[in-house]
């Protein structure tokens, strides 16, 4: 599913004396099946768009294209609710997002209330306990008897219930340990590739945007300022300063190494395993010399 912003601008409290202006002329582009991050500062407006891209926000100006639905300023549409079941978002602490008396009604309870059978919303959540790592026995348990890892999978897993072929994760792994982070990454990017997902990251670290993502797009204050991929986005240092942000930590390490070395390498090493490799390469062809 396709989804395209068009000039699109957003004020909090329009035409209150507490209006504040959050999104000027935003364009942006995410393509089906692409994952799709969006950077930036704090304030930047990242969180701004996200709301946008399954209409809990609206815009004060432009339009927003959610596949074949059409999205304006002021005007009623009968297909945001297809919409919001189509497009999942996982919010920073989805923990949070946790109600139901037992991790299999709360699981349940997205699909069922968009019509899904009890038996058939049942099967999903079962399958997701599952797909998520959790023991079969967490079922008839409330969700705040769980540890905080286990909570996050079952907010998750309520959302990937409702079978979405867009997932918006805003800041999946704030709070977790660096451990708990790799694994949630690798699970949202396995689903990814499984089930053919639009993914969109909204994130702070540039570690994730390089290693996942196949498009980014950068915000600062309120405008998409920059669009491309990792390689193009994470090419000029000075660049990314201008707007607040920094390179990936292996590219930092790439850059040390090139400067003590004299010499560059062909690529721009978006993670550690890739630098790695390039290392590898290059060590071997230097002893042929």
């Amino acid at each position: 599913m396709d989804i395209t912003l068009q000039q699109v601008s957003y004020a909090y409290a329009k035409n209150t004396p507490f209006e504040k202006r959050a999104l000027f002329d935003v364009d942006l582009h995410i393509p089906s099946g692409s994952y799709q991050a969006i950077i930036g500062h704090t304030g930047s407006g990242k969180s701004t768009v996200l709301q946008h891209l399954n209409a809990l926000l609206k815009p004060t100006e432009g339009v927003i294209r959610i596949g074949e639905v059409e999205v304006k300023a002021d005007k009623k549409n009968k297909q945001l609710r297809a919409v919001r079941q189509k497009v999942g978002i996982v919010f920073q602490f989805p923990e949070h997002q946790l109600f139901d008396e037992t991790v299999l009604k709360d699981i349940m309870f997205g699909p069922m209330n968009f019509g899904v059978p009890e038996e058939e919303a049942k099967q999903r959540a079962m399958e997701l306990v599952k797909l998520l790592g959790l023991p079969d026995e967490v079922m008839d348990k409330s969700p705040f008897d769980l540890s905080g890892g286990q909570m996050r999978r079952v907010a998750i897993a309520g959302v990937l219930a409702m079978n979405p072929e867009v997932l918006v994760l805003d800041e999946p792994t704030a709070g977790l340990d660096p451990r708990g982070r790799k694994e949630i990454m690798e699970l949202f990017y396995r689903l990814h590739k499984e089930k053919g997902l639009t993914t969109v990251l909204v994130t702070h670290s540039m570690e994730d945007a390089a290693r996942y993502a196949d498009r980014i797009a950068i915000m600062h204050n309120g405008k998409c300022v920059l669009e491309g991929k990792p390689q193009e986005i994470f090419s000029d240092e000075d660049r990314l300063m201008d707007y607040r942000l920094e390179l990936p930590q292996s590219i930092k390490f790439q850059k040390k190494l090139e400067q003590m070395m004299g010499k560059k390498l062909p690529i721009l090493c978006l993670t550690e395993e890739s630098l790695a490799e390039e290392l590898a390469h290059f060590i071997t062809k230097e002893r042929e010399l």
